[in-house]
């Protein structure tokens, strides 16, 4: 039972790593992305608006809000699967609290607007 507890653990951890693997390929991948796209935009300027810093930068936003999704899962799962100790757990905690507070301020700057805040619809003037 303890051999069967230890490769579960192991196994865990592999995929704990994966994910955040995943998470900074995300970011890495979505930064080149951006700039390819910027690239594409100053190059072909008849269809762009002429706003190339803000779109890159809301680019590179959305790579970076995706790609701490991913860690922020992995860091759950390596930390409560393979060593929940009472030090882990309130390390995760505060590693969880910075990155929703840059995910927020993240979603805050490309929508401009929180992520539980609705568009509401305007009604036309009579």
């Amino acid at each position: 039972m303890n051999a069967a507890m230890e490769y579960f653990r192991h196994i865990m951890e592999v995929v704990g790593t994966s994910v955040d693997g995943v998470g900074v390929f995300i970011v890495a991948a979505g930064m080149v992305a951006a700039t390819i796209r910027l690239v594409l935009r100053l190059r072909d300027r008849a269809h762009g608006t002429g706003n190339y810093y803000s779109l890159y930068r809301q680019d590179v936003g959305r790579a970076i809000l995706l790609g701490l999704e991913f860690l922020i899962a992995g860091d759950i799962i390596r930390t409560v699967v393979v060593a929940p100790t009472l030090q882990n757990v309130v390390v995760l905690g505060m590693i969880v609290l910075i990155r929703t507070f840059l995910s927020l301020s993240l979603q805050l700057e490309i929508e401009g607007k929180l992520p539980w805040q609705r568009d509401v619809a305007r009604q036309p003037q009579a």
